[in-house]
């Protein structure tokens, strides 16, 4: 009997969440073929039929994991500076499931830095979340809670301080835990020139 066009998209699923799986439990270093068709309790010939290289292998767990990223529930507590802290709040790992993306993203680096067009791609995703943070900030700007300047920088600024926190709450995750994570963002954007609250 032929497989429908269901059972495809139900094997590919299965297949996502078994990459996700691997992923989460032994960083982007142990993402094989092998790894994945023991997850899934299958051979590796029939991942070879949805990825025929590890670079496959890898595109897709990154797009995967942008996916699962941008599907995950955002904060929306209003408008202008909170905008702004709702968007960074976002990106650090104060849950469990921000942690597991947040350890992928970063063990998932090294192979994006040696591949030009996975760095590229990469590249490309940060300047997205920029872009959408300009706007947070512009919007602030407007509203008086963010002094003048150029909101692409502060955006830009933003992003590296954010992204230099998940770091450190990744490799020492007891001098970072989440309420600490929260006073050092609200720190930073009081000396931006606004005010900050509680998560």
């Amino acid at each position: 009997m032929p497989r429908t066009k269901g059972d495809h998209e139900a094997r590919r699923r299965d297949v996502s969440a078994a990459v996700w799986q691997v992923m989460a439990t032994r960083g982007f270093a142990g993402l094989t073929l092998r790894a994945v068709a023991a997850q899934l309790g299958a051979t590796t010939g029939l991942l070879t039929h949805y990825f025929p290289t590890k670079r496959a292998l890898v595109a897709y767990a990154l797009d995967l994991l942008e996916e699962r990223t941008l599907a995950r529930p955002r904060r929306t507590s209003g408008t202008g500076l909170s905008s702004v802290r709702d968007a960074l709040l976002d990106i650090l790992p104060l849950t469990p499931e921000a942690t597991d993306s947040n350890r992928i993203w970063v063990s998932s680096w090294d192979a994006a830095l040696s591949d030009p067009e996975l760095s590229a791609d990469y590249a490309r995703k940060y300047a997205g979340s920029r872009d959408r943070l300009r706007e947070r900030v512009l919007a602030a700007q407007e509203l008086g809670e963010l002094p003048p300047g150029d909101p692409a920088q502060i955006a830009s600024a933003a992003q590296a301080f954010v992204l230099g926190l998940v770091v450190q709450a990744l490799f020492d995750p007891a001098a970072y835990p989440r309420d600490h994570q929260v006073e050092l963002l609200d720190a930073y954007l009081s000396r931006l020139g606004g005010s900050a609250g509680r998560a």
